[in-house]
């Protein structure tokens, strides 16, 4: 998460493929950040997780990410999303 947060502070990136659970800060914060503080609003951002639950989606997408993709990573639903 601050890795990423440090990378969008440096360069420009066209899209984030976020992943959910990292350690010491996890992709949903990370995603509050560069939303908030970064004001990155227009940034696509895509979570990945394992998790494929109903409640992980809605968390992903109320925290700022545009879309939720599950691992393993299936390059037309990438595409798709």
């Amino acid at each position: 998460g601050f890795e990423a947060i440090e990378k969008l502070t440096e360069n420009s990136y066209d899209i984030v493929l976020m992943d959910i659970q990292m350690p010491k800060m996890d992709g949903l914060k990370a995603t509050k950040v560069i939303r908030r503080d970064l004001e990155l609003i227009d940034l696509p951002i895509i979570g990945l997780s394992a998790n494929a639950h109903d409640e992980d989606v809605k968390k992903a997408l109320a925290c700022g990410m545009n879309g939720y993709i599950t691992k393993p990573i299936d390059a037309n639903t990438l595409f798709k999303t």
